[in-house]
């Protein structure tokens, strides 16, 4: 798997968190339409003209080099990956950690931790073992939300395989709103280190789960995704399509399915955009509109 990424790649503030619930809400385009961009999605979107780069700042260098320990669980990011995939407990219940895996322009909640710098950036995009490592950060939280990833070159998630335990998994997202904060700061994160294309097959097996099995479908889950993780791509082609299939979803007669999902993602691969979908109401009956990218 990190293989196929690291040939993929030779080839190419915080905000507030909100109440889970249960209930299932369906918007309509209109109230979609007037949710606007957060301020500080905005700003990552942005690339954040207002910030400069600190050249003596390099400590998420420093970390994803396996030479610095990150503060204050004092581990390096090879001892997180080998001792914490699979550890839930750690995961959902420790908070210093998620700043140095996912390190972003902006300040999180560890003081501790540095605000990524432009020419880290760089540094780590060039580097071909930190990618991996990257990489590795992300499937150790796709594990703990219940999901895997298929492929590093499209994207494309699945849930999490047996022994895992994709339900159990998924009922804690649900229920630990904490967590959608860090999803806002994975998908800035990646997105910044050059491995944005991994965003749209988050968002998109997320809407599939939620569209077609009635998965991951709470009300505070589905207000962080509709505005924060779907607005959380810089490329603006991408942004609006999947802000279409959403609104799509929201309306309440359509499905957006597992084959539409695969096909979507691997029409980036071959012709570089998603392309169009059929639309589908709830019944399952055919109807003759398109989504357009």
């Amino acid at each position: 798997m990190l293989r196929t990424v690291a040939r993929y790649l030779s080839s190419t503030t915080r905000k507030r968190d909100v109440a889970p619930s249960s209930t299932v809400i369906h918007y309509t385009s209109s109230f979609m339409n007037s949710m606007a961009i957060p301020q500080d999605v905005r700003e990552f979107i942005d690339e954040y003209p207002d910030i400069g780069d600190d050249p003596e700042a390099s400590e998420n260098l420093d970390f994803y080099s396996n030479i610095l320990r990150c503060r204050p669980d004092n581990r390096l990011i090879d001892e997180i990956h080998e001792q914490w995939f699979g550890d839930f407990r750690s995961l959902e219940y420790k908070h210093g950690f998620i700043q140095w895996l996912f390190p972003i322009r902006e300040y999180g909640m560890n003081w501790e931790s540095q605000p990524l710098q432009p020419h880290e950036i760089e540094a780590m995009k060039a580097n071909v073992t930190v990618m991996k490592r990257i990489v590795g950060s992300y499937e150790l939280m796709l594990d703990f939300y219940g999901m895997r990833l298929v492929s590093g070159e499209t994207g494309l998630l699945s849930r999490a395989l047996p022994p895992g335990n994709y339900e159990a998994r998924y009922r804690n997202l649900v229920t630990s709103s904490h967590n959608y904060l860090r999803i806002s700061r994975i998908l800035k994160s990646l997105s910044e280190l050059g491995l944005e294309h991994l965003n749209a097959g988050f968002l998109l097996h997320v809407l599939n789960e939620q569209s077609e099995s009635n998965e991951l479908y709470a009300r505070g889950l589905q207000t962080s995704m509709d505005r924060w993780w779907a607005n959380c791509l810089r490329n603006a082609e991408e942004r609006s399509w999947i802000g279409n299939v959403i609104r799509q979803v929201r309306g309440g007669n359509f499905i957006f399915t597992r084959e539409m999902y695969e096909k979507a993602l691997q029409n980036r691969k071959q012709v570089g955009m998603f392309g169009t979908l059929e639309r589908r109401n709830s019944g399952r009956k055919e109807i003759s509109d398109k989504i357009d990218r």
